[in-house]
């Protein structure tokens, strides 16, 4: 008898988190998520699954976030015709999150067609659609926290408070062994963990005692202070207020989830307290207003706020959902802060807001949040001088802040002290959703607490282990659909784009005409060479 899992996505990344469980009565999924970062990461979003969707009997949701979620609704348009199972908080935001995610493929796709009808390429077609994503969420079944329930035969998983966003959580699983046994396969699948005293979020909790526990490592390699409410709020103030003076406008990528609903509270304070100036403040993201209305309706189960959703309405809020009312936000020089999706710039209409902005030195651009290799965001926050949005090379003068007081991840030294309280973990612990660096200090972390050395083990994209076995990662038969360096670093579109950038600031420096011709003669020669 074996019981086989397989990293079908989060290894050696932080995206498009997905393991599948082969086990004596049956298969499953735990997280569906889409892939984010390069161009050549991305790809495997428009690819076959490595598995069968029809043969999987149901999918375990550990929260909303399009990275853990986002490829679900592919999984029913592929032959699945099981059902989803998530807390009520993930339920009601995948509601509007699986649609939207849907509309933003078909509204990329489309653009993208009239940029290949150009060129005489054939137009491709989207992930998947609205109407798939609706469907998708209607399958989603909630379940309390705490819960033991039984989503399919010969598994029994319950659901932890995740402290992450709301509605996220980690899954225990109990897995039968084989067909004839009582004995049970004991798991813990993180999710992603929060820091404590989020705002909103109680501390995370889980039980102890697993044979597996597969945790994340985002931030593994990072040590970060989280402020109280009142020095987080201070420190915004400060960044904000330097923003405004120079002038111009701030402009915020958030994501659409927590993130922003963080922002609209800590900034409704410092404008009452007029810690800030007053400054129109535009939630541009219809996802984003839809998720602060889902915010509202569970308030209590928040923590932080009041009986209402007071804290996400003042008077200098202003909500765009239409197109129109996104466009006419340009008319505006100064006195205005922009919060829009999506928080690493990928998508939605933060580029075009970044695309109209970055120009200018009076305007300020706040990052809040982790940018995964190859997105746009990451290339802002590394300093670039000039960046390719919507096929135009788009000149880097505004400055580029970070601030990560807000960041919905616990820290490698939080995530080591999670790890621990899960003890004992008879089998081994999987560190997956990181990059690199995260990876190598968390494991380096865990072993300096006592953790043995063969039994913290960092799995890369499409490995396989065999769960009843000691715990190494088994030989896979074919190849991996990706090489773990392309999967963790940037690739050649990147390299492409930022060549024809310094190719373009080359010639812009040149002295004369003569100049910029000897340059071209050069570059022409060296492509005839190879």
């Amino acid at each position: 008898m074996s019981m086989i899992l397989k990293f079908c996505g989060a290894a050696g990344t932080v995206t498009g988190s997905c393991y599948w469980v082969r086990h004596a009565k049956g298969s499953f999924l735990v997280d569906c998520g889409m892939f984010q970062g390069s161009k050549t990461l991305k790809a495997l979003n428009y690819g076959d699954f490595p598995f069968d969707p029809k043969e999987l009997d149901f999918v375990l949701l550990t929260h909303a976030h399009i990275d853990h979620s986002g490829l679900f609704p592919k999984l029913l348009r592929r032959g699945f015709r099981g059902r989803a199972f998530a807390t009520s908080g993930t339920k009601d935001l995948l509601a509007y999150m699986l649609p939207d995610s849907g509309y933003i493929q078909e509204t990329e796709v489309a653009f993208l067609n009239r940029r290949n009808a150009q060129k005489g390429i054939a137009p491709v077609e989207p992930i998947y659609t609205r109407s798939d994503g609706e469907e998708a969420a209607a399958r989603i079944d909630a379940i309390d926290y705490e819960t033991w329930f039984e989503p399919g035969a010969g598994v029994t998983a319950r659901l932890w408070n995740a402290g992450h966003i709301l509605g996220s959580a980690s899954i225990e699983l109990e897995v039968d062994s084989n067909r004839r046994s009582a004995r049970k396969m004991r798991m813990l699948f993180s999710g992603d963990i929060g820091p404590k005293h989020k705002l909103f979020l109680p501390d995370p909790s889980a039980p102890s005692g697993f044979d597996y526990v597969f945790s994340e490592s985002t931030y593994g390699a990072r040590r970060r202070k989280n402020p109280a409410p009142e020095e987080r709020r201070e420190r915004l103030g400060e960044v904000l207020s330097t923003a405004l003076g120079r002038g111009g406008v701030v402009v915020i990528p958030a994501f659409s989830v927590e993130r922003t609903q963080e922002l609209l509270a800590d900034i409704a304070v410092l404008l009452n307290r007029r810690m800030i100036n007053q400054a129109l403040v535009f939630l541009d993201s219809p996802l984003a207003i839809k998720a602060t209305e889902v915010f509202a309706r569970h308030s209590e189960e928040l923590e932080d706020v009041g009986p209402d959703d007071a804290l996400f309405q003042h008077p200098s809020f202003h909500f765009t959902s239409s197109v129109e009312e996104s466009k006419a936000i340009n008319r505006y020089e100064n006195g205005v802060i922009i919060i829009a999706a999506s928080g690493m710039c990928d998508a939605g209409r933060i580029r075009h807001h970044l695309k109209v902005r970055l120009p200018s030195p009076k305007n300020t651009v706040l990052l809040t949040g982790y940018q995964a290799q190859g997105t746009l965001g990451a290339l802002l926050e590394s300093g670039k001088k000039a960046v390719r949005i919507q096929g135009e090379d788009v000149r880097v003068n505004a400055p580029i802040e970070k601030v990560d007081f807000y960041s919905g991840h616990v820290d490698g030294e939080g995530l080591c002290k999670w790890v621990c309280a899960r003890r004992p973990i008879k089998r081994a612990t999987f560190l997956v959703h990181g990059e690199e660096e995260g990876l190598t200090m968390l494991r380096e972390r865990l072993l300096g607490v006592g953790f043995d050395a063969d039994r913290v083990i960092i799995p890369r994209l499409d490995d396989e282990v065999d769960l009843l076995g000691e715990g190494g990662i088994a030989a896979r038969a074919g190849p991996k659909r990706l090489s773990p360096e392309a999967v963790a670093a940037p690739d050649w579109h990147n390299d492409l784009a930022q060549l024809s950038l310094d190719i373009r600031d080359q010639l812009d420096r040149a002295a004369d005409e003569r100049s910029r011709k000897i340059i071209l003669r050069r570059l022409r020669r060296a492509l005839e060479e190879e």
